[in-house]
């Protein structure tokens, strides 16, 4: 799909499990990935990513919420969604490097899901250093919180408030 098409395709998100683990595999091999990915080092085998899958469906099991398979129109995209991480949710978002400037329109029909979720007061964002282009979080109204240690890599931590006050 050409990135004009991608403008008028509807976004949408399923269960990371109805992807091909081996469609999983090769995105996450891409070295345009990898480079912002620091926990994510090694081989991504078929193996791996059914594990990883399996992973991530488990979040919705224990917390109700997860990460989706992200489309545009029938294509996948990329992956993200939202985590459980302590008591803070998380907002996690890989696409495939030729799908990069779908990220922010992506993210803001993920926040509208946030917002109707009472849930979700607050989504964080922890980016690796590696990511340079951060003017969407500011236009989101993300305000930076600063740097943090998370499983020996360090990521700059962003907070975005989601329920409006009464």
């Amino acid at each position: 799909m050409s990135a004009s098409a991608d403008a008028i395709a509807p976004i949408t998100f399923a269960r990371l499990s109805t992807i091909a683990p081996e469609v999983i595999a090769a995105h996450m091999s891409d070295p345009k990935v990898v480079e912002h990915m620091p926990l994510a080092s090694g081989e991504w085998t078929s193996e791996r990513c059914a594990d990883f899958i399996k992973h991530k469906e488990s979040c919705w099991d224990r917390d109700g919420l997860g990460h989706w398979a992200i489309l545009s129109g029938a294509d996948y995209v990329g992956w993200g969604g939202f985590q459980k991480e302590g008591e803070e949710w998380d907002f996690g978002l890989v696409l495939r490097p030729d799908r990069f400037g779908l990220g922010l329109r992506i993210t803001r029909k993920a926040l509208e899901f946030a917002r109707s979720d009472e849930r979700i007061a607050y989504v964080t964002f922890l980016l690796p250093p590696s990511r340079r282009h951060l003017k969407g979080l500011d236009r989101l109204g993300a305000r930076c919180l600063g740097a943090i240690d998370y499983d020996g890599s360090t990521f700059l931590k962003y907070r975005l408030e989601t329920l409006q006050a009464d």
